[in-house]
């Protein structure tokens, strides 16, 4: 039941300009992989925005947490966050506030997803839950966000602190109680609010304990997540031993590689992609510090970006060869799993 009515929230942001704009973009994507062709139409249907690089948690194989970025850290300015949203709403069905870093240090991040809310655009975010008080977690509600995912890869703290590293994990757990008493109270049907955890070895006993505590807390979804190891190649503590829930495989000889195939296309490039919070338009989330640059939109509108020859050359190159393409060579993409 709670799956469904997150569904028929997601049905109720369609409309005719958003389904059209959907069969464009469906429809190019199927005849670029036909012909080996790049041509686009429409405009995105789902994009991430970055409200903030900053992140309290140190976490290993993240660059917000190992503070490794090359590119500038920041704050997403309102007026630049306004102007994007003015110019792709109509057709833009999904926002995700989320790339790097907690947003909920961005101090008018409700502001913006209040404002996104208020075009019928359906809207997400994903946070360690470090900062969500009682005020904080009905301003949440209050929002009109539709959907909450919080991180929470352990369910004691040792597990826990394991990966994300300096968190407490009682406050991600105080903070998933606030939310869920202010949904209560003030009989709102959203956000829908999702247990997302990032299976690792440390944590992986505990995958039937976190369904538990979730339905425990009254949390609508459990999601669990594979984990991208940056230096894998001769293994790490953090590889899973359950195969299923490992993006690399052993070779056999004490080495590991990714396990997808590497295929010419790529749907992210026809129906979505990230702004950074200084304007930069990114292919995907693959790209943690913006090297693969498709234009600024504080140089020049998105739907220029969108149809430009640095996104069309990135698009053809795709579907020739992605050994074309270093980011895409590395590329493993993890799964979801419902529970």
């Amino acid at each position: 039941m709670l799956h469904l009515t997150d569904s028929l929230n997601f049905a109720r942001k369609l409309t005719p300009l958003r389904v059209f704009n959907a069969m464009q973009v469906v429809g190019s994507y199927v005849l670029s992989r036909f012909t080996g062709k790049a041509r686009h139409w429409g405009y995105p249907l789902s994009i991430s925005l970055e409200p903030t690089t900053s992140c309290n948690l140190r976490c290993p194989e993240c660059p917000s947490g190992l503070r490794s970025f090359t590119r500038p850290t920041g704050m997403l300015q309102d007026e630049l966050f306004k102007q994007t949203i003015d110019q792709l709403h109509r057709r833009l069905l999904y926002l995700i506030f989320y790339f790097q870093g907690e947003p909920y240090l961005h101090k008018n991040f409700l502001e913006l997803v209040k404002y996104a809310s208020s075009k019928g655009i359906y809207t997400a975010t994903s946070t360690n839950a470090h900062f969500l008080d009682d005020e904080t977690a009905r301003k949440t509600v209050e929002s009109g966000l539709d959907r909450l995912i919080v991180s929470i890869d352990g369910t004691t703290q040792e597990t826990y602190a394991a990966y994300r590293i300096g968190g407490k994990l009682d406050k991600v757990l105080e903070g998933t109680r606030n939310v869920v008493k202010w949904k209560r109270e003030l009989k709102s049907n959203t956000p829908h609010i999702m247990f997302q955890f990032l299976v690792v070895r440390p944590n992986e006993h505990q995958l039937e304990d976190v369904k538990q505590l979730a339905q425990e807390l009254g949390v609508d979804e459990v999601v669990f997540k594979t984990a991208q190891i940056y230096n894998y190649e001769q293994g790490s503590p953090l590889i899973p031993t359950i195969d299923y829930y490992a993006r690399y495989k052993n070779n056999g000889d004490g080495t590991y590689g990714i396990k997808n195939k590497l295929l010419n296309h790529c749907w992210k490039m026809w129906h979505s992609c990230v702004i950074t919070w200084d304007g930069l338009v990114v292919p995907c989330c693959f790209d943690k510090d913006a090297e693969y640059r498709m234009g600024d939109v504080q140089q020049a509108g998105f739907k220029q970006v969108w149809r430009g020859p640095a996104y069309n050359n990135f698009r053809q190159k795709l579907l020739r060869s992605r050994t074309e393409v270093e980011m895409c060579r590395n590329c493993t993409e993890g799964t979801r799993v419902w529970a």
